[in-house]
């Protein structure tokens, strides 16, 4: 039996850089579909056909960053690789935090979008993997659980709301207690490339997961700083 390709929305008002994109990616066997408008982007995105989306940050309409956001306030989640004519720092940060997967800065080299695509549903595929055995779904540790297959999170059985990115962060720190990760690496695992020079990221992300799931954000209980190095998740027997 076939496997389905992959289905990928392109929000992008450069007609030659959309047909040059989608070009490239059904080469390599996806589905692409274009929107050269912020609010259509926005509407077909929120459709829930995609796997992908790929999304210009200047659009005529509301932006990329507000398509970000809106798309991230939701329930359903779908990666999204950010693109843009901007290269300051500030717009690269802005445009993680609100919950891209990955940021490409244009004139961009389309070999290396299309090598970012891959990656980006090698990391889906990975994680799916490692998510067959019913026991994995669900992490308890003290108060804190994390339901995988709804990506749902509860803290002394209230529901805690994450954006895509803090939960990603905070599934992996639990799904391995005890581990010291440096900033290099959870930028690396969690977010899938180096970014070298925005470890910053992972600090701010981790500030808000403190301020979510600790009592007293100053004096974390699950998410420990180990000074020098990085952070890491309490292990069980500390949760006690």
């Amino acid at each position: 039996m076939a496997v389905p390709s992959r289905k990928i929305l392109l929000i992008e008002d450069d007609r030659d850089i959309s047909h040059l994109v989608k070009l490239h990616l059904e080469d390599e066997g996806f589905l692409v579909v274009i929107e050269a408008d912020g609010n259509a982007g926005l509407a077909r995105a929120r459709e829930g056909d995609f796997d992908l989306i790929v999304l210009d940050l200047m659009l005529p309409g509301i932006d990329g960053l507000e398509i970000c956001r809106r798309l991230r306030g939701g329930t359903d989640y779908v990666p999204i690789l950010m693109l843009t004519a901007k290269s300051s720092e500030i717009d690269r940060i802005v445009g993680l935090e609100l919950g891209a997967d990955d940021y490409l800065v244009k004139p961009f080299s389309v070999r290396e979008l299309v090598a970012r695509v891959k990656a980006i549903f090698r990391r889906i595929g990975v994680a799916g993997a490692q998510k067959v055995e019913p026991d994995s779904l669900r992490i308890s540790l003290g108060n804190l659980v994390i339901e995988s297959d709804k990506r749902k999170v509860t803290l002394s059985e209230k529901k805690v709301t994450l954006t895509a990115k803090e939960y990603d962060l905070l599934h992996h720190f639990a799904a391995h207690p005890g581990r010291v990760y440096t900033r290099a690496q959870l930028l690396d695992q969690v977010w899938g490339y180096g970014y070298e020079g925005y470890e910053h990221t992972v600090n701010s992300h981790i500030n808000r997961l403190r301020g979510k799931i600790e009592a007293d954000p100053a004096n974390p209980r699950y998410i420990l700083t180990v000074w020098g190095v990085g952070y890491r998740f309490a292990e069980p027997q500390d949760l006690k």
